[in-house]
C-alpha cells in the first residue's frame, strides 16, 4: 500500500493507494510474479471532508480547527465560472477587491483584500496573483479562511485560495460555450494512463469573449499538462505545468463624485475614458509545481515540492481618475482624486509594459505518526524558501483630457508622446521558514495542536532607477494551537489562536509621505466553531473569529498633502460564518454560506473614521445555490442561487455606503446519451432580474473605486464524452 501526499495547501496528506498487485489468474502457478499485471487504484472522498488544512496538519474536515469550503470540479461547472470574481460569490465570506473586467483581481476574505505575493496558492505552492487565474485545469478550489501562517509565513490575514490541479485518469471530453453577447468558448479535457505507473492529462481552453461592457472584448488562449509516475511502491512524483495568455481592454472603475456621492444613472456598457489609441491589457502568465512524495513505512511519509510561478503584464489602459484637470476641482475645494461632484473625470495615458512577477518556492516536509504511550502524535516538519521578484519598466502615466461619466460619445484625445523607460529590479523578497506541528490525541475524544513557523524576511525594494529604495529584515516565530473536542461520531468543536504578519503598506502618492512603507505588522486570531456531519452527505459549520493588527491608513493633517500615512490604532474583525454543503435529499444538492462581519477601527486619532464599518466590508452576506433534480424527468435539474449583501461603506468616514443588494441566477441540467456517450447541457442566467448593484467598492494604491455589478447574463455549455 502506497500512501501519497497530495500537494495542495489544505489536502496535504490525503492518501492514494497504489496496490503492487492484482488478481492472479487461474494459471497463476505457471507464470513469474514480474508478469502479474499492476493495476491502479485512486480513491478519494466525496465532499468537503476531503479537505484538510495544511495549517493544521493531517485531519479530515470535522477535526480541522479552521474555517475551510472546498469547491469541486462539479460545481465550478454548473455554474460556469471564469474569472476569479464570479467565483467570489460561492462563498459568503469572500468579496471583490478591486476586480475591474480585463484586468487582473483580488479578492477579499473575512474583509482584509488578499496578498497578491502569497494569497494564492497552485498545488499548495504560492503563484503570482497578478494573472487571470484559469480554472480548467483545477479539481477543486480549496478555500482557507483566516490566518494560516503555518502555511504561507509572511501574508494577509484574511486566508488563501488554493487551486488544485486534476490529476491523470482516463477521460476525453470537450466543452462548447457561448453566452448572450456572442461569445465563444472551447475546452478539452484529455487524460490517459500510458502505462500502468505513468499518465498525462491534457486541459486547454479557447475563449473569445464579448464583453457587456463596450470595447471592451477579449482573448485568452490556456494549455496544462499533469503527468503522475508511480516510481515505485513507496515514492511518486506528480508534475503539473500551465501556460496562459490574455488580451483584453481594462474598464476603469467609478470613483465617488465629490468625494461625497455615489454616481447615478450610471450605464453598465459604458467604458469610461475610452480611447481609440487604447490598446488591450495582454498578460502572459506560466505556474509550474512538481512533488515528490515517499512512504517509508506505514507511518512516515515524505514530500519535497518545488513551484515557479511568472506573469507579465503589459498594461495599456486610457485611465478614467480623480478630477484634478476639471474645472470643478482645479482650485482645489473639491478632492482630486475623486470624480468631480458634476461626473467630469480625468483619462490619462497609462503604459506599463513588461511588468515582470516572479514567484518561486521550496518546501520540504516530514510527516509521521507515533505514540508515546496511550498518547498518540501526528507529527509534521518542515522547511519553506520563498522568493518574490517584480521587474518593471518606468512607465507613462499622463494627463491627457477630462470627460464626463454621462457622456455618450467620450472625446478623443491625443495619446501622450512620451515612452516606457527601461526595464529594472523594483523588489527583491525572500523568505526563509522553519516549521513543525503536532497533532496529540488525548483519548478518542480530545486532540490538542501545537507548533508554529519560524520565518525570516528579507525584502529590498528599489526606485524607478534601480537605486535602492529600503530594506526591510524581520524574523518572527509565528505560534498557532487548537483544541480539538469530537463529541459525537457526527460532531466536533474546536478552538484556535493563531499568530500572523503581513508587509506594511506604501503611501498614496497624494499624501505627505508618498511612496514611503510603514513597517509589518502582527495579527492575532481568535477562532471557535463546530462542525455536524448531519449525514454521511451532509456537513454543517458555524464559526466565531476575531482577528487584530495595527491600522494603517491616510490620516487627515496639517500638512501640504493633507494627509499623511501612518499607522495608528488597532483594526479589528470579529464575525460568525455559516455553512451547510451536500446533499439535503437524494434529489437536491444545497451550498450555502452566510458571514456577519464587523469591522470598525479605534484609537486611530481620528474620531470621524471610527464606530462605523470599514470601507467595501459589508456587515452581513449570503449566498445559497440549489441543485434539484427533477423526479419525473432524472436526466433533467433545475439550478437556482441567491446572493445578497448588505449595506458597503464607500468613504473612510461612513458617511456614503452603497445600498445593500439582492441578485437572483436560476439555470437547468440537462444530462443525455448521444451514441452511448454522456453530453451534458448546462443553462445559467445570473442576475435574472437585471438588479443594478456596486459589487465592489474596494482599493488600489490607496485609492478607492466603485465597481457595478454584471447585468443579466445566460451561459450556455455542452461538454461532450468521446
Amino acid at each position: 500500500m502506497n500512501r501519497c501526499l497530495r500537494p495542495s495547501l489544505l489536502t496535504l496528506a490525503l492518501c492514494v493507494a497504489l496496490p503492487a498487485h492484482a488478481d492472479a489468474p487461474a494459471d497463476a502457478g505457471e507464470r513469474s510474479p514480474t508478469d502479474l499485471a499492476a493495476v491502479r487504484v485512486q480513491a478519494r472522498q466525496d465532499g468537503n471532508r476531503a479537505a484538510q488544512s495544511g495549517s493544521f496538519g493531517g485531519g479530515d474536515w470535522k477535526n480541522t480547527p479552521a474555517s475551510v469550503n472546498v469547491l469541486d470540479r462539479a460545481q465550478l461547472d454548473t455554474l460556469q465560472v471564469r474569472t476569479l470574481s464570479e467565483l467570489a460569490r460561492s462563498d459568503a465570506s469572500l468579496g471583490d477587491s478591486y476586480a475591474p473586467v480585463g484586468y487582473y483581481q483580488n479578492i477579499a476574505i473575512r474583509g482584509f483584500a488578499l496578498d497578491t505575493a502569497t494569497g494564492y496558492r497552485f498545488n499548495g505552492l504560492s503563484m503570482a496573483g497578478e494573472q487571470r487565474l484559469a480554472l480548467e485545469n483545477l479539481q477543486q478550489v480549496e478555500i482557507l479562511k483566516g490566518e494560516a501562517g503555518l502555511a504561507a509565513g509572511v501574508m494577509a490575514p484574511g486566508g488563501i485560495i488554493n487551486y488544485v490541479g486534476k490529476r491523470p485518469a482516463e477521460v476525453r471530453t470537450v466543452t462548447l460555450g457561448t453566452d448572450s453577447e456572442g461569445s465563444r468558448y472551447t475546452a478539452v479535457d484529455v487524460g490517459h494512463w500510458l502505462t500502468p505507473r505513468f499518465g498525462l492529462r491534457l486541459n486547454a481552453a479557447w475563449e473569445d469573449t464579448h464583453a457587456y461592457v463596450d470595447h471592451a472584448d477579449g482573448r485568452r488562449n490556456f494549455y496544462s499538462l499533469a503527468a503522475d509516475w508511480l516510481i515505485s511502491e513507496h515514492g511518486k512524483l506528480e508534475v503539473d505545468a500551465n501556460y496562459q495568455t490574455s488580451a483584453q481592454r481594462s474598464v476603469s472603475g467609478y470613483q465617488l463624485l465629490g468625494g461625497v456621492a455615489l454616481p447615478h444613472g450610471v450605464d453598465r456598457s459604458l467604458m469610461l475614458g475610452h480611447q481609440p489609441w487604447q490598446a488591450p491589457v495582454s498578460i502572459a502568465s506560466s505556474n509550474i509545481t512538481a512533488a515528490h512524495t515517499y512512504d517509508f513505512n506505514a507511518d512516515w511519509q515524505s514530500r519535497v515540492a518545488v513551484g515557479h510561478s511568472r506573469s507579465v503584464i503589459d498594461d495599456n489602459v486610457a485611465f478614467a481618475y480623480g478630477c484634478f484637470y476639471a474645472a470643478q476641482c482645479a482650485d482645489g475645494s473639491v478632492p482630486g482624486n475623486y470624480f468631480a461632484p458634476n461626473g467630469d473625470y480625468d483619462i490619462y495615458d497609462y503604459r506599463s509594459p513588461d511588468d515582470t512577477r516572479r514567484n518561486l518556492e521550496a518546501r520540504a516536509e516530514l510527516r509521521g505518526h507515533f505514540s508515546t504511550g496511550r498518547i498518540g502524535h501526528q507529527l509534521t516538519l518542515g522547511l519553506d524558501s520563498f522568493q518574490r521578484t517584480v521587474d518593471k519598466r518606468r512607465n507613462v502615466n499622463e494627463y491627457v483630457g477630462t470627460a464626463n461619466i454621462h457622456d455618450a460619445d467620450i472625446p478623443v484625445f491625443a495619446p501622450s508622446p512620451l515612452q516606457p523607460g527601461d526595464a529594472v529590479r523594483r523588489l527583491d523578497s525572500r523568505q526563509r521558514a522553519a516549521f513543525v506541528l503536532d497533532r496529540i490525541s488525548i483519548g478518542d475524544d480530545w486532540q490538542w495542536l501545537a507548533g508554529g513557523r519560524f520565518v525570516r524576511l528579507d525584502e529590498r525594494a528599489y526606485d524607478k532607477r534601480g537605486a535602492l529604495e529600503r530594506r526591510d529584515r524581520l524574523s518572527r516565530f509565528l505560534p498557532q494551537t487548537a483544541l480539538v473536542w469530537k463529541a459525537t461520531g457526527a460532531l466536533s468543536a474546536y478552538a484556535s489562536y493563531v499568530r500572523g504578519i503581513a508587509l506594511g503598506q506604501e503611501a498614496p502618492f497624494w499624501t505627505s509621505n508618498a511612496g514611503d512603507f510603514l513597517p509589518a505588522v502582527e495579527s492575532r486570531q481568535l477562532e471557535a466553531g463546530v462542525k455536524f456531519a448531519a449525514t454521511d452527505a451532509l456537513d454543517l459549520g458555524a464559526a466565531l473569529f476575531r482577528i487584530r493588527q495595527p491600522y494603517q491608513y491616510a490620516m487627515p493633517d496639517g500638512s501640504a498633502a493633507g494627509y499623511s500615512f501612518v499607522e495608528a490604532g488597532q483594526q479589528t474583525h470579529t464575525g460568525l460564518e455559516l455553512s451547510a454543503n451536500g446533499q439535503l435529499t437524494e434529489r437536491l444538492h444545497l451550498n450555502a454560506s452566510a458571514s456577519v462581519l464587523q469591522a470598525r477601527v479605534h484609537d486611530t486619532g481620528t474620531p470621524t473614521y471610527e464606530g462605523h464599518q470599514l470601507i467595501n466590508v459589508p456587515k452581513a452576506r449570503a449566498s445559497v445555490h440549489l441543485d434539484y433534480q427533477l423526479p419525473f424527468v432524472p436526466t433533467l435539474a433545475v439550478t437556482g442561487g441567491w446572493r445578497y449583501a448588505a449595506a458597503n461603506v464607500a468613504t473612510a468616514d461612513g458617511r456614503v455606503r452603497a445600498p445593500a443588494y439582492h441578485v437572483v441566477d436560476l439555470g437547468l441540467r440537462l444530462q443525455q446519451q448521444l451514441r452511448g456517450q454522456p453530453v451534458t447541457w448546462n443553462l445559467s442566467v445570473d442576475n435574472v432580474f437585471n438588479r443594478f448593484y456596486w459589487r465592489d467598492t474596494g482599493s488600489s494604491s490607496g485609492d478607492y473605486y466603485l465597481f457595478p455589478g454584471a447585468p443579466r447574463q445566460a451561459r450556455l455549455s455542452v461538454t461532450f464524452a468521446l
